[in-house]
């Protein structure tokens, strides 16, 4: 019950905590927050310099002038904070120690308002500079880290309510307490029903701006953790899988997808298992990642998305995740262009790494296929099946880019196909007919 009270009012809190990368980059946020709370105090204490400077002195025959002091005092203290925030000396015995000073000396500043103007300590219970403490405890809300709420709030409560005490025990012959609302608003008596609306009223706010920050707090370490788990997550699919999947209106369930035309190309490194047995794990995924950092600047650049990776095969998608009124030109640029990098280029360990490609167009599934609990986004349909099985084709034609009739037909006369014959794909009774790539037609 005590536990289902407190997930009410302070909402739920991380089962886990947070990632120290995480935790860094919320440091790193509040180190300029309290910059920012620094530049803040500074426009505060300016403040009150300039009303003190405008305001008229009744007392200024007073040999004592505490409130320039206070001030000077406080604006001394505040660049000398906002100086070790942008050297991000800030521990946290200093934050709280700042905290209690900004305090301490605001409550100064009030209490130094009788020497100032030669009235009765109880004169200083009625300045209106009262208000600044509520804009003290509401600035530690910049840092978004409840307990220095807390710090600000006790320390504003107990000043004070030391203030009210030194008032009514400074002198025990007249400790001017009055019961008389109207005596209390046109004379310096003391209502103690209104001090301690004053000490309720800053507990209220504290405990409020607590609780609120404490509350958004948890909600936005569960979207950091959330946003950080997903842009690392992303890093495992396209980036254009993940922008379709954490832009979807509604979760992502098995067997979401829907139909359209695009085009197909499967990848696969001719001989990579005689060339995987003379490597070390190391070094194998070492010649995987140059090799995909390699073909991946190529298939970007035509705009095609890495719906799969499986060892040393890729799945390259055009027109499925992302609209492309071209998509079967880009794929064959895609194939011709991979085939001409790893013509040409040596990769580490492994030398040169020649690569096959199976091209297809036509209708295509695209969606979430699997568990409830377990999903992976991809294309399937026939024409799939159609482009895996020309990659495989080219071992039989010694080629290395294979293309079907679909695609050929979609190109039109942007390249030179040579026909080297047709492939039946298992399930289908039809055959499809088969085409190389000669060279690019001249403009």
């Amino acid at each position: 019950m005590l536990s289902e009270l407190r997930q009410f009012i302070f909402g739920e809190r991380l089962s886990d905590g947070l990632p120290r990368r995480v935790q860094e980059d919320i440091s790193r946020q509040q180190q300029e927050g309290e910059k920012l709370i620094g530049w803040v105090q500074l426009v505060l204490v300016v403040t009150f310099a300039a009303l003190y400077g405008l305001a008229p002195k009744t007392g200024s025959h007073a040999m004592v002038q505490p409130v320039p002091w206070a001030i000077s005092a406080y604006f001394l203290f505040t660049i000398v904070r906002l100086f070790a925030a942008y050297r991000n000396y800030l521990p946290n015995w200093l934050l709280i120690a700042s905290v209690i000073i900004d305090m301490g000396l605001l409550m100064f500043l009030i209490w130094s308002f009788h020497i100032q103007y030669e009235q009765p300590a109880s004169f200083y219970l009625k300045a209106p500079t009262l208000m600044y403490v509520f804009i003290f405890i509401a600035l530690r809300t910049l840092r978004f880290e409840p307990r220095f709420i807390i710090w600000a709030g006790l320390t504003a409560i107990i000043g004070w309510a030391a203030m009210v005490s030194y008032v009514l025990f400074a002198d025990p012959d007249n400790p001017m307490r009055t019961k008389n609302y109207v005596e209390y608003l046109t004379s310096n008596a003391v209502l103690i029903g209104a001090e301690v609306d004053k000490i309720i009223s800053m507990a209220a706010v504290t405990f409020i701006l607590f609780v609120a920050i404490l509350r958004a707090q948890r909600i936005l370490d569960r979207a950091v953790l959330d946003a950080t788990a997903a842009r690392d997550l992303s890093r495992f699919v396209s980036r254009e899988v993940a922008a379709r999947i954490t832009s979807s209106d509604q979760a992502v369930q098995p067997g979401d997808g829907e139909s359209r035309i695009g085009t197909v190309v499967f990848t696969d490194i001719e001989g990579f298992s005689t060339v995987a047995e003379k490597l070390t794990p190391q070094q194998l995924a070492e010649l995987l990642n140059e090799y995909f950092e390699a073909t991946c600047e190529i298939i970007d650049k035509y705009g095609g998305v890495i719906t799969q990776f499986q060892g040393d095969l890729m799945l390259i998608t055009f027109n499925a995740v992302t609209p492309d009124e071209n998509h079967a030109i880009n794929a064959v640029e895609t194939a011709i262009g991979i085939r001409k990098l790893t013509l040409k280029k040596k990769f580490c360990h492994g030398g040169k790494l020649p690569t096959r490609c199976g091209v297809n167009t036509g209708e295509i599934v695209v969606g979430a296929i699997g568990s409830q609990d377990r999903l992976c986004f991809t294309v399937h349909g026939d024409q799939v099946n159609v482009a895996a099985r020309l990659e495989q084709q080219n071992k039989q034609y010694g080629s290395y880019i294979l293309v079907g009739e679909n695609t050929v037909e979609a190109c039109g006369p942007k390249f030179r196909f040579k026909r080297v014959g047709e492939v039946t794909v298992r399930g289908r009774e039809t055959p499809t007919e088969i085409y190389t790539v000669e060279q690019k037609r001249k403009r």
